[in-house]
């Protein structure tokens, strides 16, 4: 059985030097670690493409649902964990919740990802 990850504050992006650019930190390798883990499903990659997509007002869960086959409820659970990892936030109106991105949040990630970076 895998071992779980450690919780940790995610909601601020992730801020180390590329993988390219030495041996990274047992700490900087968790927090990648952790918001790699959280997109590491096909329904949430999905999720994330949908919510790109629309970078405006953002995407009311029930509009997500639908579009991936699923119930309101496995979608929230699936937005908590991209929310939980500081990819997305989410802001009430009404009895709805909007999600969208957070842009710099992934454009940290990317950064970490890409060896030609920096």
């Amino acid at each position: 059985m895998p071992r779980a990850l450690p919780l940790l504050d995610l909601t601020e992006p992730v801020s180390c030097a590329p993988l390219g650019a030495g041996v990274m930190g047992a700490g900087d390798a968790l927090a990648v670690a952790l918001r790699l883990k959280a997109l590491a499903d096909p329904i949430r990659v999905q999720l994330m493409s949908m919510l790109l997509a629309e970078p405006g007002t953002g995407i009311c869960t029930c509009d997500l649902a639908p579009a991936v086959g699923l119930t309101e409820a496995t979608v929230s659970h699936h937005l908590k964990q991209l929310r939980d990892a500081g990819l997305i936030e989410g802001s009430r109106k009404g009895t709805n919740v909007f999600y969208r991105t957070q842009s710099e949040a992934l454009r940290a990630l990317v950064r970490v990802l890409d060896p030609t970076c920096c």
